[in-house]
């Protein structure tokens, strides 16, 4: 669930998807049920919810799971999430925003703080690393599912500001983070299948490191991903 495509990319294509698969489904467990406490329990009436449900389908996450995900959501036990950003700079000065989703404040930051500091990293203050990236809606459709020049038109029939292919992979639909729901819903005109819709912090400087350092870069953000509270981590990374 990384945030830049690039470094989305870069991870699946590392074979972990066994591996991850259940922290994967457990993230968007915690996701569907935030969002039917927050808003909401019928999708097609929240938004956020009906994008999570979506994501869940695109990670054939099964159905009973995101039912239970939406029950627990009215449980008289279920815990209160917070939101929590976190900003650091971690090997080679590469500047890191992990997005976390907790029920324990004390021990998410104890966790992020402990893997910045063992990877080579530093933890920052809030703003210190932000100003690398922009905030930006992120529509992620399967790259079969439509042509390239199809996605284009209908992104920028939509609203959206600009539509890049991965070839093989996925279109990656960019538009006004504010904006991002009611593009989406223009597209749901058309297409029924979404990958992922969220609001990225999309890099607008880059740090280039060589093929050296690449793995060192790499289980430095995969260690931070793997942490249970963490949701997304976006970087600056530009590898060669």
């Amino acid at each position: 669930m990384a945030g830049h495509s690039h470094w989305a990319g870069i991870k699946h294509k590392k074979g972990r998807a066994d591996k991850i698969r259940s922290k994967i489904f457990s993230k968007l467990s915690r996701e569907i049920t935030v969002a039917a406490k927050l808003g909401d329990k019928n999708p097609e009436m929240n938004p956020r919810l009906r994008a999570a449900i979506q994501s869940a389908r695109a990670a054939n996450m099964p159905k009973d799971n995101i039912d239970r995900a939406i029950d627990k959501s009215s449980s008289g036990d279920q815990s209160n999430f917070d939101s929590i950003r976190y900003e650091g700079f971690g090997p080679k000065n590469i500047a890191v925003i992990v997005d976390t989703l907790t029920d324990n404040k004390n021990r998410t930051a104890s966790s992020i703080r402990t893997l910045f500091q063992k990877n080579g990293g530093s933890l920052g203050t809030q703003g210190s690393s932000s100003h690398n990236f922009k905030q930006t809606g992120v529509i992620k459709i399967d790259y079969n599912l439509i042509s390239e020049e199809k996605a284009l038109d209908l992104a920028l029939n939509a609203g959206a500001e600009d539509c890049i292919s991965y070839d093989g992979e996925f279109h990656e639909i960019h538009c006004e983070k504010d904006e991002i729901y009611k593009v989406k819903k223009i597209l749901e005109k058309d297409i029924d299948s979404f990958i992922s819709t969220g609001i990225e912090w999309l890099p607008i400087i880059f740090i280039e490191v060589s093929d050296n350092e690449k793995n060192e870069i790499l289980d430095f953000l995969e260690n931070i991903e793997d942490d249970d509270d963490v949701q997304n981590v976006y970087s600056n990374v530009k590898l060669k």
